[in-house]
This record gives C-alpha cells, sequence and structure tokens, in this order.
C-alpha cells in the first residue's frame, strides 16, 4: 500500500494498492474505518508520504494490512 496527501485536500487521506485501487479517507483518529473508493483524483496534487503517518487513522501495520485491505474490497 502506498499513502498520499493532497495539498487540495488536507482533510483526506488517499492510498493506493493494487488489491483496492484507490480509496480515500478522512485525516483523522479512526478515519480509515471510515474510507470509501476515490475518484476523480488529480494526481498533480498528490504526495507520497511514508505509511506510518497514517497509523493514527487507523491503517493497519504492515504485519496486518493484507487482511485490513481485503476487508475494504
Amino acid at each position: 500500500m502506498k499513502l498520499y496527501r493532497a495539498s487540495n485536500y488536507p482533510s483526506r487521506w488517499y492510498s493506493y494498492s493494487e488489491s483496492t485501487g484507490w480509496l480515500m479517507f478522512p485525516a483523522e483518529t479512526g478515519g480509515w474505518s471510515k474510507r470509501q473508493p476515490a475518484r476523480g483524483i488529480d494526481p498533480m496534487y498528490l504526495r507520497e508520504v511514508p505509511v506510518r503517518l497514517g497509523f493514527d487513522a487507523g491503517i493497519p501495520s504492515l504485519h496486518n494490512s493484507s487482511l485490513a485491505l481485503s476487508e475494504a474490497a
């Protein structure tokens, strides 16, 4: 999984993985549980950031990521 921030939507995280595609979720504690498919993303504003920055939002650790990502699909 890769994690991104968009300068035009600072209150959201964006993630991408081959198994789920693009997802967006609130940049808040527990935001991962509110994830939904992301559409209409302008890559000009996206910047990749380390996945660990999203752990407070509830992104699963790398050890549990395959389980959590499959649940999102």
